[in-house]
């Protein structure tokens, strides 16, 4: 295995015909779709990585210049892409890397079939003609609250943002691998992820997009998914779920996977139609 496989714990299941890569979000690692990943292997040839900064990468290998922006994981998925020899893949990007998908895609639409976009969001922050779900303010009492007390941050933000309480299985599994990521990575993810705006590029998108969010999200509210299917490029539909949470693939995995797997199989015959 080369430096590259290695950074990002890379793996490589299945030998399907078509390559399904997964990219997880922030505070998580490829466990992240352990669901997922025994409803796919039979049929494609999956990709699982970990971003730089996750808890399962080694932290002296994270550039904070490098990811002071989502640019720096478009490379890298790029980077592991190329390094595979991927012609053209069905990516499947959770949160933060459901951007990075984007971005990558506008370099290199041809390493891409199709994006299938799980809980995205262009900006998380609000302005006079957007609704991104928070103010200023209460990002800054998030750095805030990080930089004080990491740990005490992670108790208190991992139920909130899975939608559950902390007793729940899912909730324990998302405080393991947000107490795994190195705090000061952490809150420089953070800060890379809530100052993002790129609504300046989804015209620019021209893969087709598959947008899935759950109806009760934490950090993205549902109008976010029809803004991106109104800007995007590219063809777009969106699917809302009933599902609650930011983690929807770990919480209420009996709802996601089949809908994943549904746009993971189908194709987008209908422009600019909400399903």
């Amino acid at each position: 295995m080369g430096v590259l496989e290695e950074a990002h714990n890379l793996k490589i299941l299945g030998s399907g015909y078509q390559t399904v890569v997964l990219a997880h979000g922030f505070g998580t690692d490829q466990s992240v779709w352990r669901h997922l990943v025994p409803q796919l292997v039979g049929e494609y040839r999956v990709v699982l990585f970990d971003n730089f900064g996750a808890g399962t990468t080694n932290p002296d290998f994270f550039d904070f210049d490098r990811y002071s922006s989502l640019e720096g994981f478009a490379l890298d998925l790029l980077a592991i892409l190329h390094e595979l020899q991927i012609v053209s893949c069905i990516f499947v990007g959770h949160s933060l890397s459901a951007m990075v998908g984007l971005i990558a895609s506008i370099a290199r639409p041809d390493f891409f079939s199709k994006l299938i976009l799980l809980a995205a969001s262009p900006r998380y922050m609000n302005d006079a003609t957007y609704y991104g779900g928070f103010e200023q303010e209460d990002i800054d009492q998030l750095f805030l609250a990080m930089e004080s007390n990491y740990k005490a941050w992670c108790t208190g933000f991992a139920p909130l943002a899975v939608g559950s309480d902390m007793n729940s299985a899912t909730v324990q599994e998302f405080s393991r691998t947000l107490f795994n990521v190195r705090p000061d990575i952490a809150l420089s993810l953070f800060r890379t992820i809530f100052n993002s705006d790129l609504r300046p590029i989804l015209g620019s998108v021209t893969v087709p997009c598959h947008v899935v969010q759950s109806k009760k999200d934490l950090a993205v509210p549902v109008v976010v998914s029809e803004y991106l299917h109104q800007h995007l490029g590219g063809d777009s539909i969106v699917e809302i779920m009933s599902s609650d949470g930011h983690l929807p693939q770990l919480s209420s995995p009996e709802i996601v996977i089949p809908v994943l797997l549904k746009h993971i199989h189908r194709e987008i015959k209908v422009r600019r139609k909400v399903f």
